[in-house]
């Protein structure tokens, strides 16, 4: 054990007394020695004996000194010994790790028990190096991890460091650097202090399994590595008014306590200092960011010193909880969930409404009125047309199509009634499809009327071969080929990218949007885009017949009502791919049911009024007289 050349005491009568920490610790020591002899139910029939030598703080002095404890006294011969009433049981080394680890290497030669004491010896590997060696004092990590638990408790967060201006003042930088670093922590500046010598208790052992109660009741022995178990306790130095000390015990640290639960402290016990007005001190950069920001670093300054910017659209931050009636809040800006969408202040998520066109609001309502109106009025013509079946205004116009026809634009105002409502899988298949096919054979009928009248009047010429082509089979042909392909195009579509039920998370803030994903938008393209062909043929050839006589005439209707049709749908793409949720499913429906009321106004209406309003018009005279 190193010992002290200044060690000294002053006169009591001058005015102050002071004891070098050498001193204390040589004083300690043999007090620990005169109580253990004194006491018989310690070491029972065993006398302990002492000799301190000075290790001058050098390796060649410590050597010396180690090599001589392991000779016989007054001669310097190691390993020879003749005295056997003294017997070197074990060595002590000095307060700081060097110095022990240098009597170590001297010491693991006979095999002699080493205890180390003032400070840890951090090597790595220390055990197998130096089987005999106990450490009694706890490992320093403990220490270190205890400091930053200490930090996190008040929530200090810009610290000073203060570093002894040695080899083991870099070390502890070098740990504790990065330690806070990672726990976020910053330190403000690191000031290195002359060296010194470091405190504490020395603890008798001489066995490896040792276990014992120390005289205020804490057990003490050695881990596997040799190492001190050992607890630390948080003491608080209160100061009284007339400039007395007391030192009390406000918390625990336990190196064997689950991780993050190391740290016990007793935060009512604690006595601030009067600056503080006993209050918790504060030591932070900065202050917190309050809920709705989020810390932004600032450019060449630690990272516990930011500013503070507003989160993101979509992303919140709030407060975490309290801890001594300051809030602490978090420190970057979440994403709410999928379900969820943040507040105006970006301090919370709320759940978002689920949204679809139901028959429960305003617009879902009035487009089922228009669409069971619309089928009441088709409903109605064809219950006139079948009335009026045999009058010469029905027959001339091919009553088979012209029931066709009616009959599929009924069921394509009825198919508007699936948009409306929760989406479904079996609703999703049925929708657009359903609509397409029906909305082709209407196509496809007014394709066969407008071939119909354009051949029966060039059938009608001195020598025309067209007259053979000109029939029911012609225009059934038609029809049912315009409506296969459809639905061709229909079934391959369900087939391979079949529509079904999705949720739209983000197109709308604040709103899931529930919805029939198309599958394939391809394929939804390609059904519009055939039912737009079949209408643009039958425009042009409308258009190109619209001046045959009268008698025969449908051409200058069918022209109007596929000009509607053409229109409706030629706007409804950009303003479809521009809307979202029920309400992109509104314009689909109000395109649906304006194009087909397109078609069954200008095709049916005028012949509606002459079969009801103006009968006598309604006789072949009348049609031959204006065919003349």
């Amino acid at each position: 054990m190193p010992g002290t050349d200044n060690a000294k005491v002053s006169d009591c009568n001058s005015d102050y007394s002071s004891v070098p920490k050498n001193y204390q610790h040589i004083l300690a020591f043999a007090f620990a020695v005169k109580e253990i002899n004194e006491n018989p139910n310690i070491l029972p029939n065993i006398s302990l004996g002492l000799h301190i030598l000075n290790s001058y703080y050098t390796a060649r002095m410590t050597y010396k000194a180690t090599l001589s404890l392991l000779s016989a006294r007054h001669r310097f011969v190691p390993n020879f010994k003749c005295d056997n009433q003294n017997n070197l049981i074990a060595l002590i080394g000095g307060c700081m790790s060097e110095i022990s680890a240098n009597m170590a290497i001297i010491s693991a030669i006979p095999k002699t028990p080493q205890l180390t004491y003032g400070s840890f010896l951090p090597l790595q590997g220390v055990q197998s190096l130096f089987p005999f060696l106990y450490q009694m004092v706890p490992n320093e990590a403990y220490q270190h991890m205890g400091v930053v638990r200490l930090l996190q408790h008040f929530r200090w967060t810009w610290i000073g460091l203060w570093a002894v201006d040695d080899d083991r003042g870099d070390r502890f930088l070098q740990t504790m650097m990065p330690l806070l670093s990672i726990h976020g922590i910053c330190y403000a500046f690191v000031t290195r202090i002359p060296k010194w010598n470091y405190v504490d208790e020395m603890v008798h052992s001489f066995l490896r399994h040792i276990t014992f109660n120390n005289s205020v009741g804490d057990s003490v022995h050695f881990d596997d590595n040799g190492e001190l178990v050992a607890c630390f306790d948080i003491t608080n130095w209160w100061i009284f008014p007339n400039g007395s000390l007391v030192r009390g015990k406000v918390g625990r640290l336990d190196s064997q306590a689950p991780f993050g639960k190391e740290l016990t402290i007793n935060d009512d016990q604690i006595l601030w200092h009067p600056s503080f007005n006993q209050v918790l001190p504060i030591s932070v950069c900065n202050d917190n960011c309050y809920p709705g920001y989020s810390r932004k670093k600032k450019e060449g300054e630690k990272f516990c010193c930011y500013d503070c910017a507003l989160c993101s659209e979509g992303m919140i931050s709030k407060q975490k909880g309290e801890l001594h009636q300051w809030p602490d809040y978090m420190d970057a800006c979440i994403k709410c969930p999928e379900d969820q969408f943040p507040n105006m202040d970006q301090t919370q998520c709320i759940p978002k409404a689920v949204s679809y066109l139901s028959y429960k609001e305003t617009l879902g309502i009035t487009l089922a009125i228009l669409a069971i109106s619309f089928a009441f009025i088709t409903t109605s013509i064809l219950g006139i047309f079948v009335k009026h079946k045999d009058t010469p205004i029905v027959k001339a116009n091919n009553r088979t199509l012209t029931y066709v026809l009616l009959i599929s634009l009924l069921l394509c105002f009825l198919c508007s009634l699936l948009f409306i409502g929760q989406p479904g899988k079996v609703i999703c298949l049925l929708r657009q499809t359903a609509f397409g096919i029906m909305f082709s054979v209407a196509l496809s009928s007014t394709l066969a009327k407008t071939i119909t009248v354009v051949l029966a009047f060039m059938a009608t010429q001195p020598g025309s071969k067209i007259r053979k082509w000109v029939g029911k089979r012609m225009a059934n042909s038609i029809v049912l080929s315009g409506s296969f392909l459809q639905a061709g195009l229909c079934s391959l579509w369900l087939c391979i990218f079949p529509p079904f039920p999705d949720m739209d998370m983000h197109s709308v803030t604040g709103e899931m949007l529930l919805e029939c994903n198309e599958g394939s938008a391809l394929m939804f393209y390609c059904v519009i885009g055939y039912m737009g062909s079949l209408a643009i043929v039958s425009f042009i050839l409308a258009f190109l017949a619209r001046k045959l006589p009268d008698s025969f005439n449908e051409a200058k209707f069918i022209t109007f009502s596929m000009l509607v049709f053409c229109s409706v749908w030629l706007t409804f793409v950009p303003t479809y791919l521009s809307t979202k949720g029920k309400y992109m499913v509104a314009v689909e429906i109000f395109s649906i049911l304006s194009s087909n009321a397109g078609l069954l106004g200008c095709i049916f209406f005028p012949k509606c009024y002459i079969i009801v309003l103006r009968p006598e018009l309604n006789n072949r005279e009348q049609l031959i007289r204006k065919t003349k």
